[in-house]
């Protein structure tokens, strides 16, 4: 098979493409570039610069690298800008998706991985999350999610292509220090943020009715999501029915948020107390996911650990702000 792989320039694209070719898988790539960076790509991976809104562009490549499986990964995925540009994020995410799907089809693609995330649940006051938990999200984005969730479903079924959404959970950590997560918008880059401008970490609300006051999340490893794509696609690659599968992807463990930085303060040295501030809008006390689907329907679960997500993360912030390790 070939698989096109939308946004595998970059931080989890780069990650996912890395693991699919290096399994053996042909695997060509298109980003648009406004977060992906060509470095983190193998040589020999062919990337295109494009966007998939545009629709000759998708048929061209579709057709002259025979491709017979798209994994998209390609949105955006910011909480805050969707709710401050919220037609933007329908257009991209949901435009581009349908854009995506209609030019799959008619190239005669019948494997199609999906990008989702957990924000389609919204809150759920439940102690796992499951598939089966009601979706209710709370913003523009994990709206988009869940239209994209529908979207591919409804295709599939209309076109026969057998299809899979994966609904990440809080991705941290990187395989190497190149492949690091360069933004400043996950809790673990926040926190480098703040210790590399000399100031305390934040942790917004410790009221919460858990055990130590603060928000429990489920952290997942960059590298085991990226094994998790893999093992979708070839779950894909053998499913000649057109079915439909959607699973969590998660360690089904939780860590509070002052867990967290009190490991990323062991991890860097830096222990200074967080500030306490209230708590943001829309905070769920407890967001932990079943993995059990995953492992019954992929065969898959996560072999790394929060430390190992927290030390991969902090070596590849390092390389990217020196001035960090030389304050």
């Amino acid at each position: 098979m070939t698989w096109l792989i939308t946004g595998g320039a970059g931080y989890i694209g780069a990650h996912v493409t890395r693991a699919m070719a290096g399994a053996g898988e042909h695997v060509v790539v298109l980003d648009d570039l406004s977060a992906g960076v060509p470095a983190r790509l193998p040589a020999d991976i062919e990337l295109v610069q494009g966007s998939s809104l545009d629709g000759e562009l998708l048929k061209r490549v579709l057709a002259e690298h025979a491709v017979t499986g798209v994994v998209h990964l390609a949105a955006r995925k910011q909480v805050g800008e969707s709710v401050d540009r919220p037609t933007r994020y329908y257009q991209e995410n949901v435009g581009g998706l349908a854009t995506l799907l209609e030019a799959a089809a008619g190239a005669g693609v019948r494997r199609f991985l999906f990008s989702s995330s957990a924000a389609v649940y919204g809150n759920p006051d439940v102690d796992l999350i499951t598939e089966d938990t009601p979706c209710a999200p709370v913003n523009p984005y994990g709206e988009t999610k869940l239209a994209g969730e529908w979207l591919v479903r409804a295709a599939g079924r209309a076109h026969g292509m057998a299809t899979v959404c994966l609904r990440y959970f809080n991705v941290a950590g990187s395989a190497a220090p190149e492949l690091a997560d360069t933004g400043v918008f996950n809790v673990v880059p926040m926190v480098f943020d703040r210790l590399t401008r000399d100031e305390s970490p934040r942790i917004f609300g410790d009221d919460y009715p858990t055990p130590d006051g603060t928000c429990i999340r489920d952290y997942i490893h960059v590298s085991d999501l990226a094994e998790a794509h893999l093992a979708a696609a070839r779950r894909l690659a053998t499913d000649t029915a057109g079915g439909d599968l959607t699973v969590n992807i998660g360690r089904g463990e939780g860590v509070s948020v002052r867990e967290l930085i009190t490991l990323i303060g062991e991890v860097s040295g830096d222990t200074r107390l967080p500030l306490v501030e209230p708590r943001r809008p829309g905070d769920a006390p407890r967001a932990v996911a079943s993995a059990a689907r995953a492992a019954a329907e992929l065969g898959w679960s996560a072999r790394r650990g929060v430390r190992e997500m927290v030390e991969s993360a902090w070596e590849g912030w390092l390389l990217h702000h020196p001035e960090t390790s030389a304050r």
